[in-house]
């Protein structure tokens, strides 16, 4: 690992000073379970490290039933697990945390890390978007937010400028008769990469879906959202026939790749799959 020189900003407006002070030479850590990782395989090799777990303000998770949950940058998956506010109104989310990685990981990841990582595969990103979460970034001139379906660019890549931090993310109160989820398929029932994930909201009015959204990992150079399956889901009743329409809409905008966890062609086959599972399970919660 190279030598770099290391920064701990107690408040955000330091740490914006500090990246716009040494640019490209500086990165941002949150957990650490990746920049690390990537610093010492010599993927990335910044001069200046800005730690950022000693501001205070970053670790909250706020719950408001007319507003909905806010999650600071730096809050960790271990206490987005635990969390029974999340598990009660955010089930997806709790569901993909419980996907990442082990307990251990969990302890020191955060959510923002996951989410500016920006893999394709992440666990976290699907049921985010799946939820209409909503990135709050901090910059020279103030906030500015970035829904989470126009906030990746490619693998590692986020529309998130360099003198800029990703300090929050908010999510929308679930409307009612609403239910989300998130299923994972992976070799490894844990410490693995997700050969698909899914993740989905639904809303009903009686017997049809009135709203959802439907969320597809490990299929692209981005996580992606399946309008067209969406599209079909809306103002129909969840039923074999609807499902089958929108498994097939999903499957068609999958464009994996193969490698050494499966070939493409798997993937797509396996999109169909978890497309069904992950809105029954959503619908089952909908309707407790």
């Amino acid at each position: 690992m190279q030598a770099f020189d290391y920064h701990a900003p107690q408040s955000v407006r330091e740490a914006l000073g500090l990246l716009r002070q040494y640019g490209d030479r500086a990165r941002p850590m949150a957990g650490g379970t990746d920049i690390l990782l990537f610093m010492e395989g010599g993927k990335i090799a910044p001069e200046n490290l800005v730690d950022l777990s000693r501001i205070p303000d970053l670790t909250a998770i706020n719950y408001d039933p007319a507003h909905g949950l806010r999650l600071g940058a730096l809050a960790t998956i271990r206490d987005i697990e635990r969390s029974p506010v999340i598990r009660a109104h955010y089930p997806a989310l709790t569901e993909s945390t419980l996907e990442l990685a082990g307990v251990q990981i969990r302890n020191m990841a955060t959510i923002g890390g996951n989410t500016c990582n920006a893999s394709p595969a992440a666990d976290t990103i699907p049921a985010l978007m799946a939820l209409d979460a909503v990135a709050v970034i901090s910059g020279a001139d103030g906030e500015r937010r970035i829904n989470y379906t126009a906030l990746f660019q490619g693998p590692g890549k986020t529309a998130i400028g360099q003198d800029e931090l990703l300090t929050a993310i908010e999510l929308p109160p679930p409307a009612p008769h609403s239910g989300s989820h998130y299923i994972k398929l992976a070799i490894r029932k844990a410490m693995d990469i997700a050969i698909v994930g899914a993740g989905t909201s639904v809303t009903f009015d009686g017997d049809t879906v009135k709203d959802c959204r439907i969320t597809l990992g490990a299929v692209g150079p981005t996580v992606v959202r399946a309008y067209d399956a969406e599209n079909l889901l809306r103002g129909n009743p969840l039923d074999e026939t609807t499902l089958n329409h929108v498994a097939g809409a999903a499957t068609a905008i999958a464009n994996p790749i193969s490698d050494q966890r499966a070939s493409s062609g798997y993937r797509k086959k396996m999109v169909g799959v978890l497309t069904r599972q992950v809105l029954l399970k959503a619908a089952d919660i909908a309707r407790r």
